[in-house]
């Protein structure tokens, strides 16, 4: 049995039960518990604070977990990352007060600055040559210059609202972050066999994402004009229509260009086109 630590609440909690849905992981989270066992697949679920995973995975108490590349960081457990999964994207910024004029990093010597993540500010402070207090807080960082708590703040930022809603502006980005797949360095060959069949689960799933499963008719005549404007995945199929003279034509289109080559495709040719979801694609 493999356990898998994850964070307990939050965004990177629900975009990590989707992850864990969507490789077919059936868990049953109506009586939330602090493990649960999967019922189809030798996984246990450990629920933990975002920063006790890394060391619940270095320790041994859980052989993986998913955990933001900031507390990794942070942290500085003895575990390995195994995969960097893409999801929970945000940035690690230092922000100071709207009203500041700011002119380059050593704005910061001799300042206060409020933070979560102490480790990853003296490392940056230290390279930048910058000799600042650093004031540790948990919770609401972003509220420490309007209470005069401190000059300015090192947190995580993702879309900025929080920063703008408490008059702030992002200055420096120091890092940037998004969810991890971490892993003990001592974990048994039975375990890694299971983080195997784990890990070919979620790159099925990444590997459709953004991606559209395109069908379409097309005259025999137009198929080399259609065909050099499909980016697929490999070759398409191209299959007889019992019209005579009409071929199918199927392909993987990424969702990004999906409009644009929609209408060269017309342009050349292509009749009835049919735009269906990918849930899992195996490469």
């Amino acid at each position: 049995m493999l356990r898998i630590a994850v964070q307990s609440k939050g965004r990177l909690y629900e975009e990590t039960m989707n992850l864990l849905q969507e490789s077919g992981i059936s868990l049953s989270l109506s009586k939330r518990t602090l493990l649960i066992q999967a019922g189809n697949f030798p996984l246990e679920v450990l629920f933990l604070r975002d920063d006790d995973i890394p060391q619940s995975v270095a320790g041994g108490v859980a052989d993986i977990g998913i955990v933001g590349e900031n507390e990794y960081v942070e942290r500085a457990e003895d575990a390995e990352i195994i995969k960097r999964l893409g999801f929970s994207k945000c940035r690690i910024s230092l922000a100071i007060p709207k009203a500041e004029q700011y002119d380059g990093p050593q704005w910061f010597n001799g300042k206060k600055i409020a933070t979560s993540y102490p480790g990853i500010l003296n490392t940056w402070l230290k390279q930048n040559h910058i000799a600042a207090d650093i004031h540790v807080i948990t919770g609401s960082v972003e509220i420490s210059p309007g209470i005069g708590l401190a000059d300015a703040i090192f947190d995580i930022v993702s879309s900025g609202s929080t920063l703008i809603s408490n008059n702030l502006k992002e200055v420096e980005v120091v890092m940037k972050s998004e969810a991890l797949l971490i892993g003990n360095k001592g974990i048994s060959a039975e375990k890694k066999s299971i983080l195997d069949e784990l890990l070919f689960r979620f790159d099925s799933v990444k590997a459709a994402q953004g991606k559209k499963y395109i069908m379409m008719n097309v005259p025999n005549d137009n198929l080399d004009t259609v065909l050099k404007e499909l980016p697929g995945i490999k070759s398409p199929t191209v299959m007889p229509l019992a019209q005579q003279g009409w071929s199918s034509v199927h392909t993987v289109l990424d969702e990004k260009q999906f409009w644009e080559i929609i209408g060269k495709l017309k342009a050349a040719g292509a009749e009835g086109l049919l735009v269906l979801p990918i849930e899992k694609m195996i490469l």
